[in-house]
């Protein structure tokens, strides 16, 4: 079985991205599992700090291992969005395959620190733990929002630059970047709002530091722009508000046609056939199918 940087690689090498789907049931999980069986692509689950907190992240761990193990399958797990050193060390304690260090907010010279202080606990543990780190200030919330969050990069002079990427790797040695190119977390319903990444930026960006690129916020962006930013050299792309609200239309059709029922594993179907949908959709672009 592939380890995580080598399913990357091969996805690099192939012209493709891996998808990147958060979770915090089982529902879930089960349709991005079967999403991904059906076409034989590799998935990364990730949890945040609240979802793993909710699920345990022992427990997410295990079920990812199950599934790995027991059907032979390139499935793996993230530590999404984790913002200190004490968070990581819990995650790699309990097996994760990748953390994410979100210093985006953070000062560019203090990202830079914290993010090495990280990198060089994890690969002093494991040195096949993936490090991703992350610059520029793209919102923090996986919901549909009525408008852009303050202080998030999506004007030009905000986001990632090819000499701030590299800077940024050299400094830190992170396996994976996640940069700010006009991508942005949530579904933004903001009137006027449309939500366009920077290929040529991403380009770049690829050519600066050439490591794995993560794109976040994939919820909301057109078809075009995913196979754009992967052609421009996006490794990863991560999609979790689509997720949500499928779950949650999902649980509303489910409670609807059973309006008597009780017990949970009748209605959730609903809710997983409604997520496999969307991450169908995503991972036949993300792999080129």
């Amino acid at each position: 079985m592939k380890i995580l940087k080598e399913a990357i690689s091969e996805a690099g090498s192939k012209g493709t991205a891996i998808g990147h789907f958060n979770i915090s049931d089982i529902a879930a999980l089960e349709a991005i599992f079967q999403s991904a069986r059906e076409l034989n692509v590799p998935v990364i689950i990730g949890t945040s700090e609240g979802e793993s907190k909710f699920i345990g992240l022992e427990q997410a761990a295990a079920l990812i291992k199950s599934l790995r193990d027991g059907h032979d399958f390139p499935i793996f797990l993230n530590a999404d969005h984790t913002h200190s050193l004490e968070k990581i060390k819990e995650a790699v304690d309990a097996g994760y395959d990748s953390v994410l260090f979100d210093g985006g907010k953070l000062p560019f010279e203090e990202n830079i620190r914290q993010t090495k202080e990280v990198v060089d606990y994890v690969k002093s543990v494991n040195p096949n733990i993936l490090v991703e780190g992350e610059i520029g200030y793209i919102g923090s919330s996986s919901e549909v929002l009525k408008e852009i969050p303050a202080g998030a990069a999506l004007k030009a002079e905000d986001l990632t630059t090819p000499e701030q990427a590299k800077e940024f790797v050299e400094k830190t040695g992170v396996d994976l970047l996640a940069p700010a190119v006009g991508n942005i977390h949530g579904i933004i319903v903001q009137e006027g709002f449309v939500e366009k990444l920077d290929i040529e930026r991403i380009s770049a960006i690829k050519q600066a530091v050439n490591i794995p690129l993560v794109l976040h916020g994939g919820s909301g962006l057109s078809d075009e722009d995913f196979r754009a930013a992967i052609k421009a050299g996006i490794n990863i792309v991560h999609i979790n508000t689509e997720i949500r609200q499928a779950w949650r239309h999902g649980m509303e059709e489910g409670l609807k046609d059973n309006p008597d029922e009780i017990a949970p594993y009748k209605i959730y179907p609903a809710s997983v056939e409604a997520i496999k949908k969307v991450v169908n959709q995503r991972l036949r672009i993300f792999s080129g199918i």
